[in-house]
């Protein structure tokens, strides 16, 4: 019976750790979370912990460090070991992005990435098509880009024609 106890303790344990590591802020946009940002890609459950694996949102981005670093600090505050892994391929999409995420972004005054990225092999196709983003402070859709990269590389400057008010476009990519 005790080591029945033990091991749903430790299963309880290892869940609830799980829980904690997808539910890690993103350092850029602490209003969303590494899980509903797509960075998560997986989390396994070895040798009395835990290995999670991560994608980032593009090549060199600075808070990767942080988020390893978050992640892991997760399992040292439970005495757990929890090793992080980033993988490369498929490169991050923010296909990937929960609803909750968008949802979140929006609310914070961000405009979430819209539409859905191709997912062919080969090169990216290039079209002159003019984008709609919709503000998230007052949802008219007469919105300018101001500049192409905004606070962050994966964000642009825009501003809303209706209201006025500048906002982050989280680009789709």
């Amino acid at each position: 019976m005790e080591v029945r106890e033990q091991s749903q303790t430790t299963d309880d344990l290892l869940a609830q750790v799980e829980r904690e590591v997808r539910s890690v802020p993103d350092p850029e946009i602490p209003v969303i979370t590494i899980e509903d940002l797509g960075v998560v890609r997986e989390v396994e459950r070895i040798d009395g912990g835990l290995r999670v694996t991560i994608t980032p949102t593009y090549s060199g981005c600075p808070a990767m460090s942080m988020i390893e670093e978050a992640v892991r600090q997760v399992g040292r505050r439970h005495g757990m070991p929890v090793e992080v892994v980033t993988r490369l391929a498929p490169a991050w999409t923010t296909d990937w992005m929960s609803e909750q995420g968008r949802e979140s972004l929006r609310r914070f005054g961000i405009a979430p990435p819209t539409g859905q990225r191709a997912h062919a092999e080969g090169p990216v196709g290039l079209t002159l098509q003019l984008r709609v983003v919709s503000c998230p402070h007052c949802g008219s859709d007469d919105t300018e880009e101001i500049a192409r990269f905004g606070s962050t590389a994966c964000k642009a400057l825009r501003r809303c024609r209706s209201c006025r008010e500048p906002f982050d476009e989280f680009k789709t990519i």
